[in-house]
């Protein structure tokens, strides 16, 4: 009987153990399981409380950013390709020698200064949308990459009217230097011979690379623009010498020379009808090449 008994309590003891392994094991784990969702949701919440960003959908966010800053971006490099530097930058001369502080002000100079160059640019966006845009979304045509390229034509000769060989010849060895390569590309390799046609070298400038003609353009165009700035201030900048020369004379001394000279300067300038004296020139030096 003793025996029997023991025997009895030793298999329910096993069998016990057996049930209830398995039971306490999965216990633990989804224990553990619980811990670590618990963990994670507070790390989400706390990134969401701290940043705003959900984790789960991290990369919206950052695509977002990247579209903020193409588009932020390439209106800058597409009016850089225009006369707008130096208008904008002649304008500003302009206000600046007149002494006049913010009138006009900025947003009236850049409105302005969007309005000629689109009266100066027109043409040339006119053949692209001719050549590039109509055949790839009217026609269906060519391809997005072509009509790139067909793009690119247009702008190119535009920018290399309007530069300066020292400028241009600054780039072309700048970009030598950092590709280890010829400054023209392959089929204009050499120097160019002085026997060689104008078409024949305009054409072999119309293939260098876009982001080589570009600062060219760039640095050409505010040189200009820096002259075209010196020029105006002659004008204005004897009027402030004769004011002062007669105040001194006068003994007023204590007379600030701006004081008589702005009026003077605004009503010479009106007379003059000095706004599209500048801007009439300006058009008209640009449109010449």
């Amino acid at each position: 009987m003793i025996r029997e008994r023991s025997r009895l309590l030793k298999i329910l003891c096993c069998g016990l153990l057996s049930c209830g392994l398995p039971a306490i094991g999965a216990g633990l784990f989804a224990e553990e399981a619980v811990a670590e969702e618990a963990e994670a949701a507070g790390a989400g919440d706390t990134l969401k409380a701290l940043t705003g960003l959900d984790s789960e959908n991290l990369g919206v966010p950052l695509r977002a950013l990247a579209l903020v800053t193409v588009f932020g971006v390439v209106p800058s490099i597409v009016l850089l390709t225009t006369c707008f530097p130096r208008i904008l930058v002649v304008l500003f001369f302009l206000r600046k020698a007149l002494g006049t502080q913010d009138l006009p002000p900025n947003m009236l100079v850049f409105g302005l200064s969007f309005l000629l160059t689109g009266a100066v640019m027109f043409p040339t966006w006119q053949e692209i949308h001719q050549e590039a845009y109509v055949p790839l979304v009217e026609t269906k045509e060519i391809n997005a990459e072509l009509a790139l390229q067909r793009a690119e034509l247009p702008v190119k000769r535009f920018m290399l009217r309007h530069t300066l060989r020292e400028d241009l010849r600054l780039m072309l060895g700048v970009s030598a230097q950092g590709t280890g390569k010829s400054a023209f590309p392959s089929s204009a390799a050499g120097e160019l011979s002085v026997k060689k046609s104008e078409s024949s070298v305009s054409q072999q400038l119309e293939e260098l690379s876009f982001f080589t003609i570009l600062p060219a353009f760039v640095l050409s165009e505010l040189k200009t623009a820096f002259q075209l700035g010196f020029l105006l201030f002659l004008p204005f900048l004897l009027v402030d010498l004769v004011v002062s020369a007669v105040l001194v004379s006068m003994g007023m001394i204590m007379l600030p020379p701006t004081l008589v000279s702005l009026p003077l300067k605004i009503l010479v300038f009106v007379l003059v009808d000095g706004w599209s004296l500048v801007v009439g020139q300006l058009l008209a030096g640009i449109q010449g090449g």
